[in-house]
């Protein structure tokens, strides 16, 4: 079996991304230091898979702990690097805190990958490298806009990095990967997003449902769109993680076009905020509290994907729906709630 590395792999795309891997005949290693990730994650991932996973601790900001995870597995073929902080207001409110992580962690990645001849390297990149774009849905030929975000900045940023890296090195495959909005949960409900305190939509109507939050806010209803709500392309976690699978699949077996290449991953469906509460309310039968508040810093107005090329070139589709999407996170969000209820006695 090929031995790839995910960085991040405590993470919630990571995770469901090291499940699709290994159910695809991938042999599998996490980094992940848990300032965001959980162990958790590694547990649920184990129960799905039925073997253990090895993670290693470690901060990938410090050059000479993640050299030793490279020194240690000298089989690698691959790594795909999720590692990285991604809250848009949280990285409004500390620009340097997002640029020293997102990128000193990716250039010590490739600094390994290239000491230690990993010629093949998946990069998590995000539509937020669009910003305000005029082109509806977005392709990937599209002009990158002024971004909104110092997240934002940090995966455009990280994408140049990639590109100048394989630009040097010609044997070198990268694929750069831009999510669109993942949601939803792993369909066995023994993963899902760890967090807390995310402030991503999903998982805040899903706690605001719980009773976990009393209410939850949507940011901006006068927007151009057609019901004043931000507009998004939501997908569902584990057709992300299979892209993942795809896109190794497509470098190791030399099908790429160049040695660099970008894909979209969205269902190229645009969903306003309150068409997905709406979405929310019809599975599970909840009626949400939510507040209709100013807008927001940092988020973009509209955007959903153009994913033809992944289709194509990849050989991948999506398999969930939305109502797939809210349901799976409204189980998982019920399984969550439920384990931290005290046991009687």
């Amino acid at each position: 079996m090929s031995k790839i590395l995910v960085t991040g792999g405590c993470g919630y795309i990571g995770g469901h991304t090291i499940v699709d891997l290994i159910q695809n005949g991938f042999d599998v290693i996490s980094v992940d230091d848990l300032s965001r990730g959980s162990m958790k994650m590694l547990h649920g991932i184990e129960k799905i898979v039925g073997r253990p996973i090895k993670n290693y601790k470690v901060d990938l900001c410090d050059l000479d702990d993640t050299e030793a995870i490279f020194i240690e597995n000298p089989d690698l073929v691959g790594v795909i690097h999720f590692a990285a902080f991604k809250s848009v207001p949280e990285s409004v409110e500390q620009p340097l805190m997002y640029f020293k992580n997102n990128l000193n962690s990716l250039i010590n990645i490739l600094q390994c990958a290239e000491d230690f001849d990993v010629d093949n390297f998946v990069f998590s990149s995000s539509c937020s490298v669009y910003g305000n774009t005029t082109q509806l849905p977005v392709s990937e030929e599209a002009p990158l806009a002024e971004p909104e975000s110092p997240y934002a900045r940090t995966k455009q940023m990280g994408e140049a990095i990639c590109r100048d890296f394989t630009n040097l090195h010609k044997d070198f495959n990268t694929i750069l990967l831009r999510y669109f909005n993942p949601v939803g949960a792993h369909p066995s409900a023994l993963i899902g997003e760890f967090q807390d305190l995310s402030e991503s939509v999903v998982p805040v109507i899903t706690k605001t449902a719980i009773g976990a939050r009393k209410e939850m806010n949507v940011f901006g209803t006068d927007y151009h769109t057609r019901d004043g709500s931000c507009v998004r392309d939501y997908i569902h976690v584990s057709d992300i993680a299979h892209a993942h699978t795809k896109a190794l699949q497509y470098i190791i077996e030399d099908r790429n076009k160049s040695n660099c290449e970008v894909f979209n991953l969205g269902t190229g469906n645009g969903v306003t905020v309150l068409e997905l509460i709406a979405a929310f309310e019809k599975v599970s039968g909840q009626k949400l509290n939510y507040n209709r508040g100013p807008r927001r810093a940092g988020d973009v107005i509209e955007v959903y994907a153009n994913n033809n090329k992944a289709r194509k070139e990849l050989g991948w589709e999506t398999k969930f729906d939305l109502d797939a999407m809210m349901d799976t996170a409204w189980r998982w969000e019920q399984v969550v709630a439920a384990s931290k209820k005290p046991v009687a006695g």
